[in-house]
């Protein structure tokens, strides 16, 4: 596909996992990309990497700049910077609640400010942030990382009926469980690997779960042009996790109510 075929994007925390992912993906077909991370090592040949902290507003100003001034123009931005949370509501103090905060809500706040103007030059404007089921799915020790997901979900709603009709549209996709180096780390650090593994695994419909790249696609069909008519969307990645509930294999045939 040559979809995104002249236009530029941005992806925040591009470097690995989701961001990795989409920035690939949105390059085979046809983007020209730039990665914002604090670390952008290692990126792919003709993917742009720029060193940037989402949670500083003066160097996400200055990345910004730097790609209108490389590339010429922004079309698309995937709001995909985020850090994890582990604990219930008294497990984590109010530094660590503030910095999440900022990391994971405000500093798609800053990129999305400093990418409006131009935005609002291109053709095919598109702004896909990276939320999550736990935005609308209780799930334990999340009291933090889940909040921050409710409030990505609100804001990309809001932005998306404030700029609608300037031609820019905001969605969001909601991953699942994914394997992504963050899962792989907290796996590694349980007393059993493989059977943390298989107990996440079991949750899921498929049997296995999310891979980097599924999301990448999502990220992609609502940042297309070929999708323009998805204006405040979110799509669930997640492998049944939200609404299905699935019994053991030997408890199929049983009925409840």
């Amino acid at each position: 596909m040559s979809d995104f075929e002249g236009l530029v994007a941005i992806v925040t925390g591009g470097a690995q996992g989701i961001g990795l992912a989409t920035a690939k993906l949105l390059k085979s077909r046809g983007a020209s990309v730039a990665v914002l991370d604090l670390k952008p090592d290692g990126l792919p040949d003709g993917i742009m990497g720029i060193e940037a902290d989402v949670s500083d507003d003066a160097q996400v100003k200055a990345a910004v700049d730097a790609v209108v001034e490389r590339f010429g123009r922004l079309d698309v931005v995937v709001n995909n910077a985020g850090i994890p949370a582990v604990g219930d509501v008294a497990a984590n103090g109010d530094d660590e609640w503030l910095h999440v905060l900022n990391v994971n809500v405000v500093g798609m706040v800053r990129v999305s400010r400093h990418a409006l103007p131009h935005l609002r030059k291109s053709p095919a404007a598109a702004i896909v942030n990276t939320c999550s089921i736990v935005a609308w799915a209780g799930h334990q020790m999340r009291a933090l990382y889940s909040t921050s997901k409710g409030a990505v979900y609100s804001l990309t709603l809001a932005m998306a009926a404030d700029h609608a009709r300037e031609g820019i549209r905001v969605n969001c996709v909601a991953p699942g469980t994914t394997d992504t180096p963050w899962v792989e780390k907290q796996l590694n650090g349980t007393a059993d690997p493989a059977a943390a593994r298989a107990s996440m695994e079991s949750f899921l419909a498929p049997g296995r779960l999310v891979t980097a790249d599924e999301v990448a696609g999502a990220i992609a069909y609502l940042a297309s042009p070929l999708s323009s008519a998805s204006v405040g969307t979110m799509l669930a990645v997640d492998g049944g996790q939200h609404g299905l509930r699935l019994r053991p294999k030997d408890q199929q045939h049983l009925i409840g109510r």
